[in-house]
């Protein structure tokens, strides 16, 4: 049995103004490629396929075309909801995909059951039981109640998560032993786990409640595929709980990340190897830090990287010491004959200009929200540590709503 790992499309991004329509279309088609050349028998998606609840139509288009590839392909699909993920979206062609070989499961469903699957090799073989697990919202599995301390929520969050588990995994054992066939049981997560490696683009899920699911929850499974996590890895250095991270770059500080999907072969009950299939580069995405003197023998060799008729992005970081009003228009000169765009501009100044006032006329893109909350609640002199601690924890829940996670 063969089974293709990958996750974190987030189809249909907005990267600072720019689609990744080209980049994200490109994938999907090596990906078909790959199931094609690997005779792959399942492709899983561990969670955040869309971008947001509510995508653009051309990313519903990407969606639905690579349901039909992967069929064509001779693989069944298997879609897991993720925090970015409306579960009313997914679910409203559920059935219609299933037509399809299609396995949708965008929430936490009414009965452990339900996320037991039997997944057939592609020539009808025994194949593998699939515990099809998604993101799991806090309300799920726990409720607030007046007087929890942080400590209590956190406890609660974990033990709700972790029984779920378990009884999803009895219920796959279940399964196997009513079919009475040595079948690998897999399961599958879109969460943080300890000692996962984070990024820029991922968004806190459980803030206030849970930062990270401990690994010796998870059940016996042969495999566990996760999702949620950019950046590819393994769990704890254990082989066979990996995240397969996202398949480009979805921002700035996950460009050194090698981008890959995971093979995984299955023999048995037991896992037999996996292998990274390395995801090809679609775009150049690079990074370029020094003086204005210094930056053109750094751009023009990003430039150098990019293929004919191609468009790189840039993000630049500037070493000044005094504020320029014209900053953008002198960087705007340097890449004006380079196929070249600058996405972003960033100001790096000296300690002895480290302070941020008004006076210094930094821009607001140059700052991400907890950093502007911050600098506000440092011009407030007479609110206490254990306040401003309140007030930060506050924010955390109203921005991880506003940008899709699930607050506390």
């Amino acid at each position: 049995m063969r089974l293709l790992h990958t996750s974190d499309l987030h189809l249909g991004q907005n990267f600072l103004g720019q689609s990744r329509e080209a980049e994200h279309a490109a994938f999907l088609d090596w990906l078909v490629e790959q199931v094609q050349q690997h005779r792959v028998d399942a492709v899983l998606v561990a969670g955040d396929v869309f971008d947001t609840g509510t995508p653009p139509s051309y990313a519903r288009e990407q969606y639905n075309r690579f349901i039909v590839g992967i069929r064509d392909a001779g693989a069944r699909l298997i879609v897991l909801g993720g925090n970015h993920d409306s579960p009313a979206m997914l679910a409203e062609s559920r059935g219609l995909l299933a037509r399809l070989d299609t396995l949708v499961v965008p929430t936490l469903m009414q009965s452990p059951e339900e996320h037991v699957h039997r997944i057939p090799g592609r020539d009808g073989g025994p194949g593998m039981i699939l515990c099809a697990v998604p993101f799991i919202r806090s309300r799920d599995v726990s409720r607030s109640e007046a007087g929890q301390s942080a400590e209590d929520k956190r406890g609660a969050m974990m033990d709700g998560i972790a029984s779920h588990y378990a009884r999803i995994h009895e219920a796959a054992v279940a399964m196997r032993e009513a079919a009475g066939e040595p079948l690998p049981i897999i399961a599958s997560g879109h969460l943080t786990t300890v000692g996962a490696s984070t990024s820029d683009s991922v968004r806190e899920i459980y803030v206030g409640s849970l930062n990270a699911f401990p690994t010796s929850a998870f059940p016996p499974a042969a495999y566990i595929a996760l999702g949620h996590i950019h950046q590819p890895q393994k769990v704890g250095g254990l082989d066979h709980i990996r995240y397969s991270g996202s398949p480009i770059p979805l921002s700035f500080d996950e460009i050194g990340q090698a981008k890959q999907v995971l093979l995984v072969e299955l023999q048995g009950e037991q896992l037999h190897e996996v292998t990274p299939l390395p995801v090809p580069r679609f775009r150049v995405l690079a990074r370029a830090a020094g003086t204005l003197a210094s930056l053109p023998a750094q751009l023009a060799a990003i430039a150098g990287e990019v293929p004919d008729g191609g468009l790189g992005w840039v993000e630049v970081m500037v070493e000044v010491d005094d504020y320029l009003p014209d900053l953008q228009n002198r960087v705007a000169e340097l890449v004006e004959a380079l196929p070249l765009e600058v996405l972003r501009i960033r100001r790096k100044r000296s300690a002895a200009h480290a302070v941020i006032d008004a006076a210094d006329g930094q821009h607001l893109d140059e700052l991400q929200p907890r950093e502007v909350f911050a600098q506000r609640l440092a011009q407030e002199e007479d609110l206490t540590d254990a306040r401003v601690e309140r007030l930060h924890a506050c924010f955390d829940e109203v921005l991880a709503d506003i940008e899709g996670g699930e607050p506390a």
